[in-house]
């Protein structure tokens, strides 16, 4: 039977509150007003009807800052939740699995450091998830690393590295105005600042290193609070093809560089969160979401 039109009206309207209210609760979500796991939680334990129990998990998981659709299609997947799911309409073994991973995911937060380190194998493609942080979180500080090698096309002194000769980085090992060197891929030497990232610190504000493996160790021997990143490509073949599409090394040095990224990717569980560079602007915002300090803006538009 075709229902009254006042009947129809009643449904629309009721319809209409029903997507206000979730949509109340995602915002409380994006802005840090409730956690995911408490909607979750509240779904759980609450009326079926209720909007936290009538949003799809898929919706409750990009409402969390700093994770976009891309992202949450690949948690779904790795949790084995539908997309067409609602948060509950969980079975059991569902719920327990996606509310361990927001409980880690929120024990995680609070432990955060207004350090982070990144680090990864060679062409993964760190320069250019810290270039798109510069570029798009400015509240967050990244540190310029100095160099003994020579500026890369379109690299600027003191945007992207202090070039210095050897003589010069001496000194800096000698005045103790370093953080972490180390001599990389058996020519160059890297080494970062000290001095800015202190007062950076002192002063409230994140601070972004990237830098490599040795040097990760060594901010890890001194500042053991900050948190280390390590950033990994895809695949293997999608690193070689990074690396070999650059054409920035020759044939030998890019052979030389894909023996040393073996080593480095041996490494990854020295680290305390791993980051897969499928997308850059993706991966910037995970980095970033690990940085505590509240003033870390969102990407502008």
């Amino acid at each position: 039977m075709t229902p009254p039109p006042v009947d129809r009206a009643a449904a629309a309207k009721a319809a209409v509150a029903a997507r206000r209210a979730r949509a109340a609760v995602k915002n409380a979500v994006a802005e840090r007003r409730r956690s995911a796991l408490d909607v979750a939680e509240t779904a759980w334990a609450g009326e079926v009807t209720a909007p936290e129990s009538t949003l799809r998990v898929r919706e409750l998981l990009t409402s969390i800052p700093g994770i976009g659709p891309t992202r949450v299609a690949r948690i779904m997947a790795d949790l084995g939740i539908a997309d067409s799911k609602r948060v509950g309409g969980l079975g059991v073994r569902q719920r327990r699995i996606l509310g361990d991973w927001l409980a880690h995911r929120e024990a995680r937060g609070r432990t955060r450091s207004k350090l982070v380190v990144l680090a990864g194998p060679t062409a993964v493609g760190k320069g250019t998830v810290s270039t798109y942080i510069r570029e798009n979180y400015p509240d967050v500080l990244l540190s310029v690393s100095a160099t003994t090698r020579a500026p890369r096309p379109g690299e600027v002194d003191g945007v992207h590295y202090y070039f210095v000769d050897d003589a010069e980085f001496d000194r800096m090992i000698r005045d103790r105005e370093l953080l972490e060197h180390a001599t990389v891929h058996n020519s160059y030497r890297y080494g970062t600042p000290r001095p800015p990232i202190d007062a950076a610190l002192d002063a409230g504000r994140s601070v972004l290193l990237e830098i490599d493996l040795q040097g990760a160790r060594q901010v890890r021997a001194a500042m053991p609070e900050a948190t280390l990143v390590f950033l990994l490509p895809p695949t293997w073949e999608e690193l070689v093809r990074r690396l070999i599409g650059r054409g920035t090394e020759d044939a030998a040095e890019q052979q030389r560089r894909l023996e040393t990224a073996k080593v480095e990717l041996a490494a990854q569980d020295e680290f305390d969160v791993k980051v897969v560079n499928h997308d850059v602007a993706e991966a910037a915002a995970e980095v970033v979401e690990l940085l505590s300090a509240s003033d870390a803006r969102r990407p502008r538009a």
